[in-house]
C-alpha cells in the first residue's frame, strides 16, 4: 500500500501550469513540523520539506484558494522519479503526488467556534454531494424566507 498522510503549512505559493493537452498542473511545498522529545538536546523545533504534486481539478483548487502559508492536510502517495542534472549527473527525488487536500484556519483566524476547514477530495462528484443532502425531505413552511 502507498499511502501518505501529512500536514503542515505550505512555503510557496501554488502556480497552476497547464499540459500541452489541457490538463492543470500545480507544484507546491509543504513544510511538516516534527515534534521534538522534552529530552532531547535538541530543543529547537525542526521541520522536514516535501515537495507536492497535484493534476486537473485538485490542481486547480490549489491554484485558486491555497497560499504560502496556508495550513494543509494532504492525503497522497509516493512518486518518484529522476532526471539528469545540468552537470551530467543521475539524480532522482520523490514527491507526494496529492490524491485529496483539506485546508483548515491559521494561527491568525477568528475564534467563532467553526471549524475552519474546507476540502477538496476528487473522487467527489456533484452527484455523492446531493446524495449526501437529499437524506430527508424539506416542508415548504420551514424555510426560513
Amino acid at each position: 500500500m502507498n499511502k501518505v498522510f501529512v500536514s503542515g503549512n505550505l512555503t510557496r505559493d501554488p502556480e497552476v501550469r497547464y499540459t500541452q493537452n489541457g490538463k492543470a498542473m500545480v507544484r507546491m511545498g509543504i513544510a511538516v513540523s516534527r515534534r521534538v522529545s522534552k529530552n532531547s538536546d535538541n530543543s529547537q523545533p525542526n521541520a522536514d520539506f516535501f515537495n507536492l504534486t497535484a493534476w486537473d481539478k485538485t490542481a486547480e483548487f490549489c491554484g485558486n484558494y491555497l497560499k504560502k502559508g496556508s495550513r494543509v492536510l494532504v492525503e497522497g502517495r509516493l512518486q518518484t522519479y529522476s532526471y539528469e542534472g545540468k552537470d551530467g549527473s543521475k539524480r532522482s527525488g520523490v514527491d507526494i503526488l496529492v490524491e485529496n487536500i483539506e485546508f483548515g484556519s491559521n494561527k491568525n483566524a477568528s475564534d467563532d467556534n467553526s471549524t475552519g476547514t474546507s476540502s477538496y477530495n476528487k473522487n467527489n462528484s456533484h452527484n455523492d454531494l446531493m446524495d449526501e443532502f437529499s437524506g430527508s425531505d424539506i416542508q415548504g413552511d420551514e424555510i426560513p424566507f
